[in-house]
């Protein structure tokens, strides 16, 4: 099997490698893809370094499984003709999450939609999955009405750029800014570009793609702020219920749900935190309490790594899925 990984040399595509040989995916040969001034260097994998090479090179060596994360301009242009090679596409940008005609996918939550005729498959916003994965359970047991959250991002989701600007105001060294104020020392209320409603893409990525994964009836309003953080995003998310609840039967819940960890005991200062969340690809949850203000109401603050289960893991987890329901098989196996 061939798997490119398109986007190769940025943040989350060195991560897609990483993953890719950490949970042993069946690839025979890996395709590292990205832009012209790229091509040439090389990418560590299986303890080899593998040359990077350019799209239309990708496209001609006839991937089984490509793995994108270079942009939503570059997704535009280019995963239509990968697939249209007989390749399957995992898209890490926001080009086609909104699209009635691709399927947006977390996994552990909505994984039984995808089937045979999925040839650009949306990964979905990191700030969204991470979300999910802990309102998923718990809106199937109570039904969640209304979700209010709060977004802490960690500047890795914007990219090397960003993590530059963080590190080099962190050391009072000359900046090319990417965020249109300092980030060291400050937070930014403003992630991605306002948009007519005075809310931010980002915002609004968690409202449209929460209705299209989860739930179009549940009521719903975001707000996103940059931190000068690196290890992960954080959440602190308020949700009200149609029905009553215990709040044992919501840490059950949580315990039970396949990619997430409680970690919530107050007393011993033990809660989610970005720097514990780094690197790893489970969904850490704690402070859980009843908001004694609203019936049926429940706070939550719930933290991931943005670049492995917000972005990569997920990615591979859907290419994983893919060949457990033996959708994604080698031209080979496949008899091409």
């Amino acid at each position: 099997m061939k798997v490119a990984v398109v986007g190769a040399t940025g943040l989350v595509g060195g991560v897609m490698s990483k993953v890719l040989e950490e949970r042993a995916f069946p690839l025979d040969q890996l395709l590292p893809v990205a832009s012209d001034r790229s091509i040439g260097s090389h990418v560590r994998f299986r303890g080899q370094d593998v040359p990077v090479i350019g799209m239309q090179d990708a496209i001609a060596a006839r991937p089984d499984l490509a793995l994108f994360s270079a942009g939503g301009a570059i997704s535009l242009e280019w995963a239509p003709r990968f697939a249209e090679g007989g390749c399957i596409v995992v898209d890490n940008s926001s080009a086609w999450r909104m699209d009635p005609t691709k399927k947006l996918v977390v996994p552990e939550i909505n994984g039984q939609v995808l089937g045979s005729e999925d040839r650009i498959i949306a990964n979905p916003n990191c700030s969204t999955i991470q979300m999910l994965m802990v309102l998923a359970p718990l809106h199937r047991a109570f039904g969640a009405l209304r979700v209010i959250v709060s977004t802490y991002q960690a500047v890795t989701g914007t990219g090397m750029k960003a993590v530059r600007q963080l590190e080099s105001e962190q050391a009072a060294m000359a900046v090319d800014p990417v965020y249109p104020h300092r980030i060291a020392g400050n937070l930014i209320p403003q992630c991605d570009s306002f948009t007519e409603s005075g809310y931010t893409k980002e915002e609004l990525k968690l409202v449209n793609e929460t209705h299209k994964i989860l739930d179009p009836a549940i009521a719903m309003t975001a707000t996103a702020v940059r931190v000068p953080v690196t290890g992960g995003h954080s959440e602190s998310i308020n949700v009200e219920f149609a029905k009553p609840f215990e709040l044992d039967e919501v840490r059950s819940l949580i315990q039970g749900a396949p990619g997430v960890v409680l970690c919530d005991d107050p007393a011993a200062s033990a809660y989610p935190m970005p720097i514990d969340a780094a690197g790893k690809d489970d969904v850490f949850v704690g402070r859980i309490r009843r908001d004694v203000t609203r019936p049926n109401a429940l706070n939550l603050w719930v933290v991931a790594d943005n670049l492995r289960k917000g972005a990569a893991t997920n990615a591979v987890q859907i290419a994983e899925l893919l060949v457990s329901m033996g959708l994604l098989r080698s031209r080979v196996d496949a008899g091409s």
